[in-house]
């Protein structure tokens, strides 16, 4: 299994053998520390904990800076699986990862949060219609329409509404690794990739 974090740095295109361009996030992959082997005996599962980016040390707590060993500004799982087993036996505390762990044509599944965009209504929210633009409407283009039932008098729950619309957990599978340049620890992903610029990134091997 093959995992990493990434710092996802826009898009841009890729042009292959054929000519055919294809669209692709970039991906930088500053470098990655296993800080942690959890095991089914002393955790209750198998995980391997990643740690990357730097932070200052005085900011993070002293149980932190212990078992981490250093600054670290991101802290994320990864489970691993083989042949549907649970196994951490090609992993060791200390190991670095980079960008050199995949290569072009793997298929990866990606985890990120997506872009917030505050609070919207159902039009941008949910794709609703809204009303005709003809007919004595005014002021009632994006509006929801009807939301009660008649009897109970009250709104179903589960209506789908206006509200906080983004910031969630989002993951794309079937992904492919398009090209991959260690010496600068990039990858490039084909397709869109949850997140603003900036965002973290979880990159799994397939």
């Amino acid at each position: 299994m093959k995992f990493i974090l990434g710092i996802k740095d826009g898009m841009t295109q890729v042009f292959d053998e054929t000519g055919l361009a294809h669209p692709a996030t970039v991906l930088r992959v500053s470098p990655n520390v296993i800080t942690q082997i959890k095991t089914t005996e002393t955790d209750g599962y198998d995980a391997v904990q990643v740690a990357t980016g730097v932070q200052k040390i005085e900011r993070l707590a002293k149980a932190q800076q212990v078992q981490l060993g250093g600054g670290f500004a991101h802290v994320k799982e990864f489970r691993t699986r083989f042949n549907g087993e649970e196994s951490t036996a090609s992993f060791s505390k200390g190991q670095n990862l980079d960008a050199s762990m995949f290569a072009a044509g793997d298929l990866v599944q990606v985890s990120a949060t997506s872009k917030g965009k505050g609070f919207q209504g159902v039009v941008k929210r949910h794709g609703f219609a809204g009303g005709r633009g003809s007919h004595g409407q005014k002021h009632s283009l994006r509006e929801p329409g009807s939301i009660g039932a008649t009897g109970f008098g009250r709104v179903i729950k589960g209506m789908r509404m206006a509200g906080r619309m983004g910031t969630d957990r989002i993951t794309v599978k079937n992904l492919t690794v398009l090209q991959v340049n260690p010496s600068d620890n990039v990858l490039l992903i084909k397709g869109a990739i949850p997140g603003r610029k900036g965002s973290l990134v979880e990159v799994r091997s397939i």
